[in-house]
Parts: C-alpha cells; structure tokens; sequence
C-alpha cells in the first residue's frame, strides 16, 4: 500500500515574507570625498566647491549613492550636504555612510511604508538566506512591524525555522 506524500508546508496558513522581494534595484556607488582634499585630509572650501561644481554628476543617474571619507579627515557636515545637493537632480538616493548604511536607510524607508494590514492574525516566516545584500538592520525592523499585526513571526526556512514571537490568546 503506497500512501501519498503531502506536503504540509504548502497546505499550511504559514505566509513566507522574502525581504528580497523588496530589494530596490538601482546600481549602487560609494562616493569618496577624499578625493576633493588637500593631501586626502584638509577640505579648503574654495577648492572643494570648485571641484565638485566641475564634476559630471550625470553618471550617476538613477544610482543609490553612499558618500564617505575614506581618510581621518574632520569632514564639515556642510561638504556631505553640498555634494548631495549636487546628486539630487541624478541620484535616486544619496547617504553619507558605508554601503551597509545605505542599504539600512533604503530598507528602512521601505519597511517603515509598508501596508502590513494583510498580514493580521496570520502566521509569518521570514525567509532568512538571501541572494542579495540584505541588511541584518531590515529583519530586526520587519520582525518589530510584524510582532504588531502577525500571530506568530519566525526565521528561517518553513522546514528549519526559528520561532521568535508568539501572540498571546
């Protein structure tokens, strides 16, 4: 007597949440502003706003851009926002940090906005391997808007996963 093999994740409730369905695409590109200092280290204003007004920012069109400084400069807050001025016409979006920051804030925008209505009652996994750069920063923020809608959150995969809240009845 053969008996049939069911595959109980697939007739289950459990709703999978992939955070790289939600992966914005767009070219990523750090932006060093060393390059724009004396020596890598002193910032003359002049010279600076000179060199960034001489740049072509068009390249940088439809980009998510992260600006840093690479050196032990004491950079102004002023210069960041000068050169982000000079990429918002191109930019899609433009931080001052490492790429991890700007992958964090770009998550951050998007989990903060998103309508989790559909999601009330409802057991959740969120799916843990990624074949994207994927912040640790996004799953902490998903699981705390989660937590205040879903029956259950978990990590993981529906065969290996990892429980972390439980709605209490």
């Amino acid at each position: 007597m053969e008996e049939q093999i069911v595959n109980r994740v697939a007739n289950s409730k459990l709703i999978t949440f992939n955070l790289e369905d939600f992966y914005p695409e767009g070219k990523r590109v750090s932006i060093d502003i060393s390059q724009w200092l004396l020596e890598g280290i002193v910032l003359r204003e002049k010279d600076f706003r000179n060199d960034i007004k001489a740049q072509d920012w068009s390249q940088y069109e439809g980009c998510f851009v992260n600006l840093y400084c690479s050196t032990d400069a004491i950079v102004p807050a002023w210069a960041y926002t000068f050169l982000s001025l000079q990429l918002a016409p191109f930019a899609k979006k433009t931080v001052v940090g490492s790429s991890e920051t700007l992958e964090s804030i770009l998550f951050a925008e998007i989990l903060h906005t998103l309508d989790i209505s559909e999601y009330k009652d409802k057991p959740i996994i969120i799916k843990g391997c990624a074949h994207k750069p994927i912040p640790e920063n996004a799953y902490v923020l998903l699981a705390q808007r989660l937590q205040e809608v879903a029956k259950s959150v978990m990590y993981g995969e529906a065969c290996s996963s990892v429980p972390l809240f439980k709605r209490k009845k």
